[in-house]
């Protein structure tokens, strides 16, 4: 069951909510609510502290997620799990202060194993990649640039089909992963940690 959480970052384009169904159900994530309200965009909820939004307008649309310990994006996500959901697509990343920003890198490594998590950019896209997924595989053309980041740290990294393979190596935060090359049309990425891989 897939969903669309909707940050409070910079707005998503058209082009890039092009690619999602009309049906996908979208929820705002604290503020983004009135940033996709405002860009004509239907949220069927708010996920959040909702300290970034008019509670009374949102009262009947709202779920508040008080735990202070984590951020409103990793809560969403979580809550968004323990509701069934299996793919969320996220928007409304892009901009804001570093910590912010760092802060959403973050919550891919704190999101339950059993979401497939895409960030939506406006120049591309970032796809969390868990163990409990196994390898991810992907069809790309030739020379297709991508990166590899670790989010955890990782005893066993594999890639193939790209200029610079990894066969069962470590790998933690560094960019040791920046900006790799397919040689094949056929990549696949396996990792015992957590990985955001970047097209």
């Amino acid at each position: 069951m897939r969903a669309i959480l909707w940050c409070n970052g910079q707005n998503p384009t058209i082009e890039m909510m092009e690619i999602f169904d009309k049906d996908t159900p979208l929820f705002g994530v604290d503020g983004g609510a009135d940033k996709a309200q405002k860009a004509g965009y239907e949220v069927i909820e708010v996920l959040g502290d909702l300290d970034s939004i008019d509670s009374e307008e949102w009262n009947e649309k709202s779920t508040k997620l008080p735990d202070p310990s984590n951020s409103d994006l990793a809560k969403a996500l979580a809550e968004l799990a323990t509701r069934g959901f299996d793919s969320i697509d996220i928007v409304g990343i892009d901009g804001g202060s570093p910590d912010h920003i760092l802060g959403n890198w973050a919550a891919l490594a704190d999101a339950p194993g059993s979401l497939c998590i895409r960030m939506q950019h406006e120049n591309g896209t970032t796809i969390r990649l868990h163990p409990d997924e196994g390898a991810a595989e992907f069809e790309a053309e030739i020379g297709t640039e991508f990166s590899v980041f670790a989010l955890s740290k990782c005893e066993r990294v594999t890639i193939e089909g790209a200029k610079w393979n990894l066969d069962s190596q470590p790998l933690e935060f560094s960019t040791l992963g920046l900006h790799n090359l397919t040689i094949e049309k056929h990549l696949k990425i396996q990792a015992d940690g957590i990985l955001a891989i970047i097209f």
